[in-house]
């Protein structure tokens, strides 16, 4: 079934509601023009931006209440949580750089958060790439973990982009995790949940590596840990029932693939596109 039949996303299901990421945003002075919508969905809309020198990203995270309940407190702890990291890595060179406040129409908006844009593609399912790419990429991995933040999303290869460069970038830091928060650190077990977390990271880059490694070459099997197995006896049924309710309501085809959606992804997207 074409994807085009499937309907578009009801407010409930859009971080932004009934509205889309705004057509033109001021940072740190300096005037953008949306040029394209890469993704809207439950938790936040993301868009490339054009100014008059540079492009920039700008993620919108969630404001839409949840059924009568307000999320605009969630949208701005989001938002401030991303900031966070990318200031704690702005020195990193493969980490874009963080940007000022965001603003629309005169208010700022407290729910975004901006970033350099990095000119390149999201990793694609079985992409051969150059022999540094992820060996450079485990150092980005690993430096941050010497900070102490987990990036806990590299399972989706949309936040590997692979530069004009040919270097790895890592973009989306939404949900990483920071051991040194302290007003987070002192629960007990807080430091061991970090571990197991970096352990994922170390776990989710060797899949890749295999994944994208020429047959002809061997590479060792990533073992998943025991922790993410355990994990995943909660985490599939939860996601296939998430795809059944999008596909009962129409958003989504099939088997509820991110494919089918009328605004899909720009990844899923441009691969998609690719394999037609």
């Amino acid at each position: 079934m074409s994807h085009q039949t499937a309907r578009a996303r009801p407010p409930l299901f859009r971080a932004l509601g009934a509205s889309d990421p705004p057509s033109e945003i001021v940072v740190d002075g300096k005037r953008y023009e949306r040029l394209e919508i890469y993704k809207h969905d439950s938790w936040a809309a993301t868009a490339l931006y054009a100014g008059a020198i540079n492009h920039i990203v700008c993620k919108f995270n969630r404001i839409q209440p949840i059924f009568g309940f307000p999320s605009r407190w969630l949208g701005k702890r989001l938002a401030d949580r991303e900031r966070r990291v990318l200031q704690r890595l702005a020195d990193l060179p493969n980490i874009p750089a963080p940007l000022g406040a965001v603003y629309a129409e005169g208010r700022r908006l407290v729910n975004a958060v901006a970033h350099d844009y990095v000119p390149g593609h999201p990793l694609g399912k079985n992409e051969v790439v150059d022999s540094q790419f992820f060996p450079r990429l485990r150092q980005i991995i690993l430096e941050m973990h010497r900070r102490g933040i987990s990036y806990m999303d590299l399972h989706k290869r949309e936040n590997i982009i692979v530069g004009h460069d040919g270097r790895p970038y890592l973009i989306d830091f939404q949900i990483s995790f920071d051991v040194t928060q302290p007003r987070s650190r002192w629960m007990p077990g807080f430091r061991k949940a970090f571990e197991l977390c970096c352990e994922g990271d170390l776990y989710h880059l060797a899949k890749h590596v295999r994944r994208c490694t020429p047959p002809d070459v061997i590479v060792p099997e990533a073992i998943i840990p025991m922790w993410l197995r355990l994990h995943r006896v909660a985490a599939v049924p939860f996601r296939e029932l998430r795809r059944r309710l999008l596909v009962t309501r129409g958003i989504r085809l099939g088997r509820g693939s991110v494919a089918t959606e009328l605004f899909a992804e720009d990844a899923v997207r441009r691969e998609h596109s690719k394999a037609a």
